[in-house]
């Protein structure tokens, strides 16, 4: 049987204060969800595993994921948050360091100013996170792509990874800026991307698998099978579909390719990007 990881979902305990960002838009998601809601969706699509990423930026959250992982051996590794700006980030990578399930960190840059990743406390951080193996998941709005090249460009040893294809306006349709800055932000050879989120920047309620497939074409067409990877974004993506949807969208898009191709889609860049013991 060929391997498959979800190289992003979520876990939280709801707190309407914390988790502001669910607004009443998302009354779907509005409730708790653990990794016995996710297991058996797993097993339904025949993953092996998943990597839970960050949904509030607190240490708190890191410990919350590094825990629940501790008892879930199906979570494979884990996207924390710290706060790359501290002037003590060496000490908090270090920390974190000795918890080998720990992967990544990222920060919700789509929430903070266009320049945010042009800052040098920012970047330090980006920089420190190289000395202990860390890796980095870029989470924008496509508008925010032209910092995150220049971003890329500083640090060419550093293991990036774009999300949910730096969120283009898919509702709308608007594709060319977006289109022309994946293309330039792919040629770079540390930046991989997942193919991840699309369905909640289509129209919720109305989207058809042909609204994905311009976006498809373009990741597919720069990064190449080598450098993608999927991702739920369970339980996000419920506002707009379910889990099974989500993957036989991919499904369907990938059928075009080699099973050696798909595998790398499905299982094998994702292992490899983050290290995860199967």
């Amino acid at each position: 049987m060929n391997k498959r990881i979800d190289s992003h979902q979520h876990f939280w305990k709801f707190d309407p204060i914390r988790d502001s960002w669910i607004d009443d838009s998302m009354q779907k998601i509005q409730r708790d969800f653990l990794p016995e809601d996710l297991l058996p969706l797993l097993t339904e699509n025949k993953f092996q595993g998943c990597v839970a990423v960050e949904a509030h930026q607190s240490e708190e959250q890191t410990n919350f994921l590094a825990d629940l992982a501790s008892k879930n051996d199906f979570i494979k590794g884990i996207v924390g948050w710290v706060d790359l700006r501290s002037e003590n980030i060496s000490e908090r990578l270090n920390h974190f360091s000795n918890n080998k399930i720990i992967k990544g960190f990222r920060h919700v840059v789509q929430a903070e100013a266009d320049d945010f990743m042009l800052r040098n406390d920012f970047r330090n951080g980006i920089a420190t996170l190289k000395e202990f193996n860390f890796t980095y998941d870029i989470l924008i709005f496509h508008r925010q792509l032209p910092a995150a090249i220049d971003l890329v460009t500083r640090f060419p040893e550093q293991k990036f990874v774009i999300d949910h294809i730096a969120k283009p306006n898919i509702k709308s349709g608007e594709i060319a800026s977006w289109e022309k800055d994946i293309k330039e932000i792919a040629k770079f050879d540390n930046v991989s991307c997942k193919v991840s989120g699309m369905v909640t920047e289509a129209d919720w309620n109305n989207w058809k698998s042909q609204d994905l497939k311009p976006y498809l074409d373009v990741i597919f067409e720069n990064f190449s099978t080598d450098k993608l990877m999927f991702g739920s974004d369970w339980p996000v993506c419920n506002v707009a579909a379910d889990y099974a949807a989500v993957v036989n969208t991919l499904e369907n898009y990938i059928a075009q390719f080699s099973i050696q191709e798909q595998n790398k889609i499905w299982f094998e860049n994702a292992e490899a990007f983050y290290k995860l013991e199967i």
